[in-house]
């Protein structure tokens, strides 16, 4: 019986054993639609390097990837913005400690339609379009046509830095266009010649829209780097305490050099 029992707890340690080597081998990210390219293209160099590893990414929004790791459901929130102290909070009392890496560097790009003549706008004038207190192209230096304002859903990390670096606290007009995601703002935007969206400096394709400098700061890897484009700010992902296994490992080769010319080729900004 002694030696049943001392074979069973051994067959019973190995399965756990073998369990979380099987979690550990695998790996989810959710989050900033913002990302997903260049988590996407990593996650696949990352597979092949090391087959053992299984990797999931999907893009839900930068809020909903919190809530995935608040919850428990993911192993990695990616973020275009920095998780908020309420966020922190509820995942505290989870027993959850988010533990940030920045993992690129971004700046926000006001896009139109390639048609359209404006090439510049002040912040002032961006906020007051999305207020919905400037609502012809006329008044900017355009067509005297009505302006289709196009924004993202408040679950987006690009609508929270929007809302915080542009908006100021004002809201966007009732008005606005709201697309899912930030391929599907580009879409739109390039769909209608009276149209103004924002989107990631990544997703910014010559060939379909055009983007607009800020104050007269175009953006760039560079003014997104020196801050100089009032819409410059850090993509990050989390982790429930300080990564370990392959979670360090995968992050480890996407903020190193390998893994940042990854970021480069989608069309991001490396950390250096």
């Amino acid at each position: 019986m002694r030696k049943f029992l001392a074979a069973l707890v051994a067959v019973m340690s190995l399965c756990l054993f073998a369990g979380k080597s099987l979690a550990a081998s695998e790996i989810s990210i959710n989050g900033s639609t913002t990302i997903l390219p260049f988590a996407q293209s990593t996650a696949e160099a990352f597979m092949k390097m090391n087959p053992d590893v299984r990797m999931s990414v999907s893009g839900s929004g930068s809020g909903n990837g919190a809530k995935a790791l608040i919850d428990g459901t993911t192993d990695i929130a990616a973020m275009s913005r920095e998780m908020k102290a309420s966020e922190i909070d509820d995942a505290g009392k989870k027993g959850v400690k988010p533990f940030q890496v920045t993992v690129a560097v971004d700046c926000i790009v006001p896009i139109v339609h390639p048609s359209n003549p404006v090439g510049d706008l002040s912040v002032e004038q961006l906020k007051k379009i999305y207020a919905g207190e400037i609502t012809n192209w006329s008044e900017v230096g355009g067509p005297d046509k009505r302006i289709a304002v196009v924004g993202r859903d408040t679950s987006s990390g690009t609508f929270e830095v929007w809302a915080e670096k542009v908006m100021e606290g004002a809201e966007v007009t009732p008005g606005a266009l709201v697309a899912a995601s930030s391929g599907a703002v580009v879409q739109t935007v390039a769909g209608n010649p009276l149209a103004i969206g924002y989107d990631s400096l990544g997703y910014v394709d010559a060939k379909l829209v055009k983007g607009l400098s800020i104050n007269g700061v175009a953006g760039s890897p560079e003014t997104a780097r020196k801050g100089s484009i009032a819409t410059s700010r850090f993509l990050y992902m989390y982790t429930n305490g300080e990564p370990s296994g392959n979670v360090k490992k995968y992050l480890d080769f996407l903020t190193g050099p390998d893994g940042q010319k990854y970021v480069a080729r989608e069309g991001f900004v490396t950390l250096k």
